[in-house]
């Protein structure tokens, strides 16, 4: 893949529905990919829906700046294991696997954006996992994974939610899993990928009720450890 850049540019708000794009190739012939963000050729800072189709394989190969996942449906396979629908993978800065699918699966991933010391491997089956109070009544929290101010949760949101005004330090970037997310800006149904820049404002809610992976504290900025999670 030649160098190519997609919504690249961290400073601008993006909002981006997966379900419309065209699936695109990757080297593994029965593997598909949404392209959301890119920057780079086929090594680079990327976040994409990925499809493997069953059978689907890739060779091994190292992730030299990390990868997260979260695996939409179906079986995601690799050297920690079988993961079904639900589950979070953090695969740090210089760790390698073999990833395959015997029956097939969708997955949300996020390439080449871990700060180069966050070096811990977390797997997390959030079928199973803890919820916790949010900030706001109605608001349930699922913590997966945090290093240095940055914060990767699932998020809960029961029908008729409204969360306070507040700013993204570090930025914000959402993935909508179930249901339908809202803000000022509009409405984000299942499959919407959302980046709010670092010291970007809203104030979201959810009439219908939803769940969101989301990740803040991530873009652009310096060292941001004294700053909370605002979800």
């Amino acid at each position: 893949m030649l160098p190519i850049q997609i919504n690249a540019d961290h400073a601008q708000r993006c909002v981006v529905n997966s379900s419309q794009l065209e699936w695109q190739p990757s080297p593994s012939p029965l593997v598909q990919r949404r392209l959301l963000e890119r920057d780079g050729g086929e090594v680079a800072r990327a976040t994409s829906v990925v499809r493997y189709e069953p059978g689907a394989s890739f060779e091994r190969h190292v992730h030299e700046r990390g990868e997260e996942i979260l695996v939409l449906d179906g079986s995601f396979c690799d050297d920690s294991g079988t993961h079904g629908p639900g589950t979070y993978l953090h695969n740090p800065p210089g760790s390698s696997h073999a990833p395959f699918s015997p029956d097939g699966c969708t997955l949300f991933v996020k390439l080449r954006h871990l700060a180069p010391l966050d070096t811990e491997a977390v797997v997390v089956n959030t079928r199973e996992a803890a919820w916790y109070p949010g900030l706001v009544p109605g608001l349930s929290v699922m913590p997966l994974h945090s290093f240095e101010g940055q914060h990767t949760a699932l998020v809960r949101w029961a029908p008729g939610t409204f969360f306070n005004p507040h700013w993204h330090f570090g930025g914000e970037e959402i993935f909508v899993v179930e249901g339908v997310f809202e803000d000022e800006h509009g409405r984000y149904p299942v499959g919407s990928w959302l980046r709010s820049p670092h010291l970007s404002q809203h104030q979201p809610f959810s009439r219908e009720g939803c769940l969101i992976f989301v990740k803040t504290g991530h873009l652009d900025v310096g060292p941001a450890s004294a700053m909370p999670r605002q979800f």
